[in-house]
């Protein structure tokens, strides 16, 4: 599992300037207003020694009336708590200020490594306008600009040395790991219960009841699982929007160890744009997945039913058109007895590899069916392809135009090599690598 590094700090400070600077690309949005950034932000830092997850917050005003403040207040203290590491920014421009004040005061009383940086530091005379901020007592201050890259470099190096070293155990590299994500009130803790087989989490009605998570190790027909932090929410919310906005932070905790992700959906509910969220972040950590569509005892149906659900979650994850869909009720127990069977089978899949000899007659075969556009006026031509890694299956091709496959010719091979090689409920990934033939 991947440490989590939390940017926290007043509004305005330069919290998503750093942001974007660390994940080295625009993913916040950066503005001159007060509180652009509303919402937390994720995105996965592999430029250093020991690749982290980093969180934007929105700014944090420790006294305030105003609901958007203690919006972003609330966000921060989930931040805080779920976070290895914390970047309390500050603003060299505005100087100390109260707010400044009582937010390290509850800093002082958690006990994780806590940099305190002062951003805007542009030059050597706001360097030495810094001084008031030593009046906070704390040992240490970073100044940095993040706008000019001025510091950052320094400050990372002390970051990365201060990220706990987690290995993986080595008995658990025969273990499938299995993720449940979802929504609040989606019917999770439900789920695992059915599937341990007694009630390890607490299951209720209510948003929110599940606070905390353990990996929980079982056997089925002979083969070892393990369920990774299947709770998922944190019971600091009073309300459902604000509970959702929190439950992303574990669903990315649970993906990135899991080798198999089951995402759950309420199929009262239907597909919601939290859920397209935490779909996104399976996607993008390539991950096997099984669409659960729980609580499907709970409607009224009909023989179009199945049908329109389907197609309505093929439509709303096209990017995860693979993934296989059950339809079950945790509640009931019924077609749970499916689940663990295409587990299985996608962990196959996400492990399965394929001999050189094999994948290159059938990528030959593609590409002899339907040839490349041609790119840059040329012929695109493909030479060799080999399989460079599992969990998921990963294929270098090369070849003598690497940046001209067109996007929909790339998407035309991965679905060729999910046909040849039954690659129908795991992310395939193909990298194209330069080659002149000599």
């Amino acid at each position: 599992m991947k440490p989590i590094v939390a940017i926290v700090g007043r509004p305005n400070v330069g919290k998503s300037t750093l942001f974007n600077r660390l994940i080295g690309r625009r993913k916040a949005m950066v503005d001159d207003m007060p509180g652009v950034t509303r919402d937390r932000n994720y995105g996965e830092v592999t430029r250093f020694d020991i690749p982290f997850i980093l969180i934007d917050t929105g700014g944090f005003e420790p006294e305030t009336s105003d609901r958007l403040l203690q919006q972003m207040r609330e966000q921060s203290q989930l931040a805080i708590e779920e976070a290895d590491v914390i970047l309390f920014v500050m603003d060299a421009r505005d100087g100390l200020t109260p707010a400044d004040r009582d937010v390290v005061e509850m800093l002082r009383r958690v006990d994780k490594p806590v940099f305190y940086v002062v951003n805007k530091v542009d030059g050597e005379k706001m360097e030495a306008a810094i001084g008031d901020f030593y009046m906070l007592g704390v040992d240490l201050l970073h100044p940095v600009s993040a706008e000019h890259n001025r510091g950052v470099s320094d400050l990372m190096d002390e970051v990365v040395a201060a990220l706990p070293k987690r290995a993986a155990a080595a008995d658990e590299e025969s273990v499938t790991k299995i993720a449940v994500v979802g929504r609040p009130n989606v019917g999770k803790s439900s789920l695992v219960n059915r599937l341990l087989g007694y009630e390890r989490v607490v299951a209720n009605p209510t948003p929110g009841t599940t606070r905390d998570s353990i990996d929980t190790y079982f056997t089925c027909n002979r083969r070892r699982y393990m369920l990774i932090d299947t709770a998922g929410i944190r019971r600091k919310g009073k309300t459902v929007q604000k509970i959702e906005k929190y439950s992303v932070v574990d669903a990315l905790r649970s993906i990135d160890r899991a080798d198999v992700v089951l995402i759950v959906i309420n199929a009262e509910e239907g597909v919601t744009e939290q859920d397209a969220t935490i779909a996104g972040y399976v996607y993008e950590a390539g991950k096997g997945c099984i669409f659960v569509v729980n609580k499907w005892d709970t409607l009224s149906k009909d023989n179009s039913t199945i049908g329109m659900f389907v197609d309505k979650i093929r439509m709303s994850f096209k990017f995860l058109a693979f993934a296989p869909i059950l339809f079950i009720s945790a509640k009931s127990g019924q077609r749970l007895g499916k689940v663990i069977p295409e587990v299985d089978s996608v962990m196959e899949q996400y492990s399965r590899r394929i001999s050189t000899s094999e994948l290159n007659r059938a990528f030959s075969e593609a590409v002899t069916a339907h040839h490349a556009p041609l790119a840059h006026g040329r012929r695109v031509k493909f030479y060799f392809t080999t399989q460079v890694g599992t969990k998921p299956p990963t294929f270098v091709v090369f070849t003598n135009q690497p940046d001209g496959i067109h996007f929909s010719y790339e998407r035309y091979l991965h679905n060729k090599l999910r046909e040849a090689f039954g690659f129908s409920g795991t992310p395939l990934r193909l990298l194209f690598k330069g080659r002149e033939r000599s």
